[in-house]
Order: structure tokens, then sequence, then C-alpha cells
């Protein structure tokens, strides 16, 4: 990256920038090669002046708040990942607008969780234990136990790639299972979250129960990148997974996990090729077995080896 180029996005981020950073220090998987640029917008503000910026110049990019659902190729990212841990704010909502708050993105599931719980607020129970931030949460409409981000939104704060807020209420926007279609110059600000009046007490023992279920059939031991297949209708990715006889297959460093299989784990020394490699071979076994091309859930960026190109993504 030219030097004049990392001076500007440096300025525009207030110094908050590190350039050619290895990922495998910031997602979940502990894997990826380096990243041209990593910025830390410190605000929106300093957020949509990045996205214009970047879109006017046509530079590559790509937001993400914890890396919790991303594999980043060993090869690394040519451009400017963006990271939103800085957007931390929190507010309620107007009384007009009903009970529960806005969020910026950078705010991790967890906060919000707690807060809402300690406000006697009920809805979020079910993204107890959900890792990252608001932002990928509301990207991949991440959800359990029946319900989804959808369900809780009211309304969504995107940046376009002229840096301009736009304001979109959740039910026109264009959610899925697992995901929320968005033009690649779109970037998740902030999010208002509409819930109901509970019981402090019972919101916070449904929690613990839900952090008791996770705990006891996810790997949490291992770092991963959590879920890697989206459920089919007809049975859960890791039901699918195990029938297969793929529990415990390994490549590398890269293991299907042998507590639940819709997880991949980084045994200690798996590198992004590893892991690519493994869903290809469980993709594969899969569809072999049952006759179901299973989709993933976690975002795979990045330039890599031509052999991780040869399956549909994602």
């Amino acid at each position: 990256m030219e030097t004049e180029l990392k001076k500007r996005i440096n300025d525009l981020c207030e110094g908050n920038v590190a350039f050619d950073v290895p990922m495998s220090k910031h997602t979940s998987m502990r894997v990826g090669g380096p990243a041209d640029c990593l910025a830390f917008p410190p605000s929106v503000r300093h957020l949509a002046l990045l996205v214009k910026f970047l879109s006017e110049r046509g530079i590559p990019f790509f937001p993400g708040g914890n890396w919790s659902n991303v594999i980043v190729r060993d090869g690394g990212f040519r451009g400017v990942l963006i990271g939103l841990n800085r957007l931390q704010g929190i507010r309620p909502l107007p009384e007009r607008e009903g009970m529960g708050f806005y969020v910026e993105a950078g705010v991790s599931l967890k906060k919000l969780v707690h807060l809402t719980a300690e406000a006697g607020m009920t809805g979020l129970e079910f993204a107890a234990g959900i890792p990252g931030s608001v932002g990928g949460a509301i990207k991949m409409n991440a959800g359990a136990w029946g319900k989804e981000m959808k369900d809780v939104l009211g309304a969504v704060t995107l940046i376009d790639g002229r840096g301009r807020s736009i304001e979109v209420p959740a039910r026109e926007m264009p959610f899925s299972y697992r995901a929320l279609r968005l033009k690649d110059s779109e970037v998740i600000a902030q999010a208002s979250f509409v819930l109901a009046p509970g019981e402090r007490e019972q919101i916070f023992r449904r929690i613990g129960e839900i952090l008791q279920e996770r705990k006891a059939r996810h790997p949490l031991e291992y770092p991963s990148a959590g879920s890697i297949f989206k459920n089919p209708l007809s049975r859960p990715a890791g039901r699918l997974i195990e029938e297969a006889g793929l529990k415990g297959r390994q490549v590398g460093g890269a293991r299907v996990s042998e507590k639940h299989a819709n997880f991949i784990v980084n045994t200690g020394t798996a590198t992004a090729s590893d892991v690519i490699k493994l869903i290809n071979i469980v993709r594969r076994e899969v569809e072999k077995t049952h006759g179901i091309s299973l989709e993933t859930e976690v975002v795979i960026i990045g330039e890599g080896a031509q052999q991780e190109e040869d399956f549909e993504h994602i």
C-alpha cells in the first residue's frame, strides 16, 4: 500500500490503524494471513468518512467486529479491513419508540445481553453465548432457540458508499436465514433493539440455562469460528456431518470437533488452508452420504491457493 494512501487512512481514523497485520491474531479461529490495513474508526462519523474515501478510490474493504465468523485466507487481504470495535455507543430508545436501546455496531452481544437483562428487558436471551459484535450478528442474522436478530430489531443504520447515514426499518431489510443481503459498499453502523418488559430474575435464569447448554455442547476449549454450516431444512448440519462419519476428521491442525460436528476447531497449528480444505472434505462427504449440499455460515475472504477455490462460496 502506497505511503500517501496509508497516511490518508491513518488521518481518517485518527491514528487507529495498523498495516500488514497478521489476521491470525484477530480472528476467533486464530488463522489468516496479513491484511494490508486494519483500520479502527473511532466513531460513526469517522466510519462514514473512511467508507466514502475507500469507495471513491475503488479500494476493497470489509467490515468486522470481533472477527468471530470470518476466516481470512493465508494469502491475506489486499485492501482495508475495517474493525468496528471502537463503536461502543449505547443509549436508551426514546419512549415513543418502545423499550430498548440504540446500539453501535462494535458493542459485543455479551455486553448487550447483560445490559438488557439488568434493565429487566426480555427478548435477547437467545443471543446469550453467541460470540461477536452487534454489527456482525445483524449481518449474519445470528440466531438460536428459534429466534433471530431480525426478530428484535427496530431499524438498522447503514453507511453507504457515499458516506451517507441511512436508517432502514428492519422489516424492510432483506433478511434471510443466517444472512442479511447488503451491497458491498454498505456497512452497518448501529441498530435499535426493541424489547419487552420482563422479570429480571427469570431473564437471568434463562440466560444461565442457555450458557450452560452451550458449554455442554460446544467445543469452547479450542479456537473456532462457531458453526461452520447453515442448518438445512431437513435436519441440523451437525447431525448430517456426524452421520457421515466425520467427527474427528483432521487436516493439519484443523479438526471436526468430536463434541459438536458443525464446529471445526484449531488444535493449535491450523492454517486457513487447513480449515478450508477440511470444509471442502465435509461438504463433499455429506453430499455423497446424504445428497445434501451444505452451505457455509462462516465468511471466507482474502487470497489463497487455487485449490481452496473449488467449492461454491459462501
